[in-house]
């Protein structure tokens, strides 16, 4: 069971590497208030900024661990249980981790990163059940 976990942990590492395009962003400034304004897009000029994500990996694990309890996501086998019964969902974690400055807030809008915290999130119970 935990060969298996382990070679699915590999190959949901794998896939989200590969995922084009989770951490690429262009920052703009409104001059009217100094607002940032973040623009996603694939068609980026070379001069283009990227923004460095947490990983969704990292993420969770970092939501398990409790990094995330004071914004109001749970830990350990607590985060499992809200996970298995759609209590918290991926924009949950993001949204947490926006408030707790560990995410920019463009995050909430990507949603190849918001499809990698979820395959994240769904292999959680396994992760636990391995620790």
């Amino acid at each position: 069971m935990k060969l298996v976990t382990l070679i699915n942990s590999a190959l949901i590492f794998a896939s989200i590497a590969l995922v084009p395009g989770i951490a690429v962003a262009q920052t703009a400034t409104n001059n009217s208030n100094d607002e940032t304004i973040a623009i996603n897009s694939n068609n980026l000029s070379i001069n283009s900024i990227p923004v460095n994500y947490l990983e969704p990996f990292n993420l969770v694990t970092f939501a398990y661990q409790g990094g995330l309890k004071q914004h109001g996501i749970p830990s350990g086998e607590t985060l499992v249980f809200e996970t298995q019964n759609r209590k918290i969902i991926a924009t949950d974690l993001v949204k947490a981790a926006v408030n707790a400055d560990r995410l920019p807030s463009q995050a909430l809008n990507d949603q190849n990163y918001l499809s990698a915290v979820n395959l994240q999130l769904s292999a959680l119970p396994d992760y636990a059940a391995a620790d």
